[in-house]
């Protein structure tokens, strides 16, 4: 069983408090796959449904081979981070996913009232280009070969079968 390599730490997108959750959800995922937004709105109901016992951590694992768009996602979603809405630019690029494109992401930036003149001059500065790579590679060490992937209270979740029960199983 592969394990997390990359400790949650202060550079992760987090909802919920790692250190009192009973489950510890970290995601490896690419906001172009098709099988991630599948889990998104299973994973948003989880969260939301059992509150302090769930803490979950998203990371980027972008597949640019095979999704044109995984990695500008990827960037203007870790950019929208850093003017406080990272979580509201992954729901609106999962939420609008069979209109991603560079348009439908500046619409986007356009909708969440962020400054776009801040968000080209973060994507230019190669922070968030390390952020994301780090983020993969991460995911690499780890064992991820495939998106979205799981680690359940750093183990990698192999029973993931795409359904809301197999979350609520989780904490049974």
């Amino acid at each position: 069983m592969s394990t997390l390599r990359i400790p949650i730490g202060d550079k992760d997108h987090i909802q919920g408090n790692p250190d009192t959750a009973k489950i510890v959800l970290v995601e490896y995922g690419d906001y172009q796959c098709p099988h991630c937004k599948h889990a998104f709105p299973l994973v948003k109901k989880f969260v939301e449904e059992y509150g302090d016992d769930i803490a979950f951590v998203f990371r980027n694992f972008p597949l640019t081979d095979s999704h044109e768009f995984a990695m500008s996602a990827a960037t203007i979603a870790e950019a929208s981070g850093n003017q406080g809405k990272f979580w509201e630019m992954h729901d609106l690029i999962y939420e609008n996913q069979d209109q991603l494109s560079n348009e439908m992401l500046k619409e986007c930036v356009k909708n969440l009232q962020l400054d776009f003149n801040k968000i080209e001059n973060d994507i230019n500065t190669g922070d968030i280009q390390d952020k994301i790579e780090n983020d993969f590679e991460g995911g690499v060490r780890s064992g991820v070969n495939g998106t979205p992937s799981f680690f359940v209270n750093n183990q990698k979740w192999e029973d993931y079968d795409g359904t809301y029960d197999s979350f609520v199983e989780l904490l049974s």
